[in-house]
């Protein structure tokens, strides 16, 4: 049975990937800009603005991608901003029929006016407070360490410093090449050692060593995107979508139940992936991997969760029941508490999607 976006939109749905820094509504860019005299946007009318972000994300490069990051962190400077995109952030999760979100971001690239990192992680958990209190959807905050950057430690310390008031993890995040996880090892200890949440970006623009290097010498907990793990899984000839044999990384992935933050529009727009039919989800859903499907940067990809679900509809052929399973995975990898991961499960998603289910017939 064919599902509308408009029935899709109504499933409660549960992110792990979000970028805070890239899902900022057009008009809330033009109107920060114009608060801090930031003088760099490519254009302030909110749909050409929009177009922009797109057309850019969609050149086949995640360098090339990360580039319009530099107009987004660039207008989050002030307290004031940060807590205001952090609201409307839970604001469009919450239209979107999102019941629990993660969101990441790096606290270091919002320093230009003078905001300590504490300032930072505090403004933003403000604006997800207050989204929580008016809009219902619950959230977790990870905090970003950059790849090419020397701070992996203090954004380490600084996430474990927040865990009272929400962060919930830490994560790694940037260009791969050339940068890798085992770079940052030290920090990746200390989270081990202070028992919290590590997930890494690795296999999006890198092969499958960096998802290797991110789980045996870092300790990840879950992998955002995973994309070339289907480096490790020999499918056959006569039919891509059966696999033949896996090589010793993508079983033990298998076989731990390491959850893979799966983002398909982004994996497109990025060049990860020539086209979504030959996303390697398909294969790892197929085979039950623990995968969930995210949105990773809404403006740039100018995606939500509702078009991530109806793409794995479309092409994948998942049903009302399949997308289920997808929110149920989704929440039992949360970086909250069990308890209050299988709350959420039988007293939110179910009954959803049973409602749901039942409007259907």
């Amino acid at each position: 049975m064919k599902l509308t976006e408009k029935y899709i939109r109504t499933l409660p749905k549960v992110v792990l990937h979000d970028h805070l820094d890239g899902g900022l509504r057009p008009q809330t860019i033009i109107d920060l800009a114009k608060d801090i005299r930031y003088k760099k946007l490519p254009s302030t009318n909110a749909e050409n603005l929009q177009t922009w972000f797109h057309r850019g994300a969609q050149r086949g490069s995640l360098s090339l991608y990360l580039e319009g990051f530099a107009h987004t962190t660039g207008v989050m400077q002030t307290e004031e901003a940060l807590e205001r995109v952090a609201y409307e952030m839970m604001e469009d999760m919450y239209k979107d029929g999102v019941v629990y979100v993660e969101t990441r971001f790096a606290p270091v690239f919002h320093t230009n006016k003078g905001l300590h990192w504490e300032e930072i992680v505090a403004a933003v958990l403000k604006g997800l407070e207050r989204g929580r209190n008016d809009f219902g959807v619950e959230f977790g905050l990870i905090i970003s360490a950059m790849r090419n950057m020397k701070l992996s430690q203090e954004m380490a310390e600084l996430a474990v410093d927040f865990r009272e008031r929400g962060v919930v993890g830490f994560d790694l995040a940037g260009e791969e090449g050339g940068f890798p996880p085992k770079k940052h090892v030290d920090a990746f200890h200390y989270i081990q050692r202070e028992n919290f949440n590590i997930t890494i970006h690795a296999g999006e623009a890198f092969g499958k060593e960096s998802i290797w290097q991110a789980i045996q010498w870092c300790g990840a907990h879950r992998i955002g995107h995973a994309t070339h793990l289907i480096e490790d899984i020999k499918v056959s000839d006569d039919d891509p979508t059966e696999i033949v044999s896996m090589g010793y990384l993508a079983q033990y992935v298998l076989d731990k139940r390491i959850p893979l933050e799966i983002c398909l529009t982004s994996n497109l727009d990025t060049g990860a992936v020539k086209s979504i039919k030959e996303h390697p989800f398909g294969i790892y859903y197929r085979y039950k991997f623990r995968v969930s499907l995210n949105t990773d940067d809404r403006l740039m990809s100018n995606t939500t969760m509702t078009k991530e679900y109806k793409l794995a509809h479309d092409i994948f052929m998942l049903s009302v029941t399949d997308l289920e399973k997808l929110s149920i995975n989704a929440m039992k990898s949360a970086f909250i508490p069990y308890k209050k991961r299988i709350e959420l499960i039988y007293n939110v998603i179910k009954p959803g999607f049973n409602k749901a289910k039942a409007k259907k017939k």
